[in-house]
């Protein structure tokens, strides 16, 4: 029903994954990934969007939307805080209050509110490297400074360090955690025990929790996803927990997120601070339209796509574990990222993201952006068909064998 293994040209649809290449000074468009360039195409397998089409369902909502022929101020109706609340409720048994539900442009803004609301200027902000990179910019542009809880790494497999993260809390200064769950890039989803554990020590010593939910949906076969809203409520009704169907649904560009806040004080508080740095209460018509037809309609395409990509996760790693010796697949749980160990090829990060992309023709985020920690390592994103992930891996292969970093 769905062809997740067709290849899309997404040239000319000003795709920031696949027309341009990130710079200092924001995306640069290029061509390299111009698969007119054949073998020497570059394959970008960097930016956390899909290379499937989107269900049926939501591109003929949006053409309907469209079709209207007017897109002036619009807000969320009831129709679609039901589909937001009943999404969560059937998927993951989570009930929310359509109450507490705050709509932001993204999930990213959402933290950079979250920070200057409940921060002041010179307030320490835990997060746990490696790490999502943009959790940095918004704790610095709210005036902060950024702690580590590093995560554990033991040959791929990655926890929590909760004797670090109590000497962490316990620091006065340190006012708010930023949790990842499922964690992004190391593919982890976090068990109800760890997160409660996690919770209750950010309580017990004054820290208020956002929790970036963004991936919570994609979730594969044989795995489970415990929402930080489903806690005891001390912790759950204490956080900030940011949901989108933007990753789930591949909508990226529609910018719109809902973060519950059950708190009455606390959601007072950062609906003020979005007044503040001049955010208007006006949505995009479209993103409602696509948004609520991905919750009412979407669930078979979600199933489907997970199964998709389980397999392209088995393909992956045993591809590695077979003609690439030495590196580590963190093991995935959530998401549709691979965090992959390359300290074996004994490169510096400079020559291990050069080898990628002049050599494999592969555009990768590299590890080093989610923290000192991610140095030999890179991200890869495996939302992609097949034939284009196989492609990556033998490249890849063939210069690692070129290189005489494997045998032949």
């Amino acid at each position: 029903m769905y062809d997740f293994g067709e290849v899309i040209d997404r040239r000319g649809s000003d795709s920031t994954k696949w027309d341009y290449r990130a710079t200092p000074n924001g995306p640069q468009r290029w061509d390299a990934a111009n698969p007119e360039h054949g073998e020497d195409q570059v394959l970008a397998m960097w930016v956390a969007d899909m290379d499937f089409r989107c269900a049926p369902g939501i591109i003929d909502a949006i053409k309907k939307r469209a079709d209207h022929g007017i897109f002036g101020y619009s807000a969320a109706s009831e129709s679609f805080d039901e589909a937001v609340t009943q999404w969560f409720a059937k998927r993951h048994a989570w009930q929310i209050d359509r109450e507490h539900i705050v709509r932001t442009a993204g999930v990213v803004p959402a933290l950079h509110f979250a920070v200057r609301a409940f921060c002041q200027a010179g307030d320490k902000v835990l997060v746990q490297r490696p790490v999502y990179y943009p959790f940095f910019r918004a704790i610095k542009n709210g005036g902060c400074e950024i702690v580590s809880n590093d995560l554990i790494n033991v040959d791929g497999h990655y926890a929590m360090d909760f004797d670090n993260l109590e000497r962490k809390c316990a620091d006065p200064a340190v006012t708010l955690a930023i949790l990842c769950s499922p964690h992004n890039p190391v593919g982890r989803i976090w068990t109800a025990a760890e997160l409660t554990r996690f919770g209750e020590i950010c309580s017990k010593h004054g820290v208020r929790v956002i929790a970036d939910e963004i991936h919570g949906d994609l979730i594969l076969p044989g795995q489970s996803f415990c929402p930080y809203g489903t806690l005891a409520p001390a912790l759950s009704e204490a956080a900030i927990i940011c949901t989108a169907a933007t990753k789930t649904f591949n909508l990226a560009g529609l910018h719109l997120s809902n973060i519950v806040i059950a708190n009455a004080a606390d959601r007072a508080l950062y609906k003020q601070t979005m007044v503040e740095v001049g955010m208007s209460p006006g949505l995009d018509p479209l993103a409602l339209a696509g948004i609520e037809a991905a919750y009412r309609q979407g669930d078979d395409w979600l199933d489907a796509m997970l199964v998709y990509l389980d397999d392209n996760r088995r393909l992956f790693e045993d591809f590695c574990r077979t003609h690439l010796p030495g590196t580590v697949v963190s093991p995935l749980q959530g998401t549709y990222l691979i965090w992959v160990d390359f300290r074996s090829w004994q490169l510096t990060h400079e020559d291990l993201d050069a080898l990628m992309l002049e050599e494999a023709k592969l555009y990768l985020d590299t590890g080093t952006l989610f923290g000192d920690l991610g140095s030999g390592f890179q991200r890869f994103n495996i939302a992609c068909p097949r034939s284009i992930l196989q492609k990556a891996l033998d490249r890849l292969r063939q210069v690692a064998v070129a290189r005489k970093i494997v045998p032949a």
